[in-house]
């Protein structure tokens, strides 16, 4: 019988090397030097076009400046990946958030995108927030209220308890955010403590958004990375 050929085995080859190639790819969110990727949406600038950046970047950090109110977002659509932040609030603590599956801008109080909010306002990191997009958990009416108030518009319960307090570090220190969004669901890490864990969520891909929302908040490391299933 005669050997098979070398170039016999080369699809199979290329199929091995695609599916390990996929498994842990970062994607790289920010570049360390400007907002390439990005694209800011502050309503404030549709009357007021001279106003103020509400991002910059800053000694290779991502900075939050707060105000004026509205979202950095990123260009590209994501699917199946896990995203790792280091933040922290450098001055007067406050509100921020990283916005998973994103879609239609201004679709909340003409401001929100459609989407699902990871919370990391101080002392409530890892909250959930559904913006017309909605998400469960387990023990729903305890970390939700009544379920008649439920909803994922402008007067509902939108608000979704995160697991733990204390998760965070004390003000002005950095914290380690990692959050996993895979096929439907969506798990959040504070400082290495899993503090919310959703299933069925009604968007399983889209865009990602940071806020300014208030508080000046600096991001040292922003990445991306291709998941291929759920971490144990």
């Amino acid at each position: 019988m005669m050997p098979m050929k070398p170039f016999f085995y080369l699809p199979m080859l290329a199929a091995f090397l695609l599916v390990f190639a996929a498994k842990g790819q970062h994607v790289p969110l920010f570049n360390g030097k400007d907002l390439s990727g990005w694209h800011a949406d502050v309503p404030e600038k549709d009357k007021n076009p001279d106003l103020g950046p509400s991002f910059l970047v800053r000694d290779g950090m991502l900075v939050s400046l707060g105000t004026p109110q509205g979202h950095l977002i990123s260009d590209a659509i994501h699917e199946n990946y896990r995203i790792t932040a280091e933040y922290r609030f450098p001055g007067e603590t406050g509100n921020c958030g990283i916005l998973v599956h994103a879609s239609t801008p201004r679709s909340l109080y003409g401001m929100f995108p459609k989407s699902i909010e990871v919370q990391m306002m101080h002392e409530n990191a890892g909250d959930f927030w559904c913006i017309v997009e909605d998400i469960e958990v387990d023990n729903m009416v305890a970390r939700r209220g009544p379920k008649k108030d439920w909803g994922i518009t402008e007067g509902k319960n939108r608000r979704i308890l995160n697991l733990t307090d204390g998760s965070e570090n004390p003000p002005g220190a950095w914290n380690e955010m990692v959050i996993e969004c895979f096929e439907d669901r969506v798990r959040v890490w504070v400082n290495g403590a899993l503090v919310n864990d959703g299933y069925n969520a009604t968007a399983s891909s889209g865009q990602i958004a940071v806020q300014a929302e208030g508080a000046e908040v600096e991001f040292r490391k922003l990445i991306l990375e291709k998941i291929t299933g759920l971490s144990e």
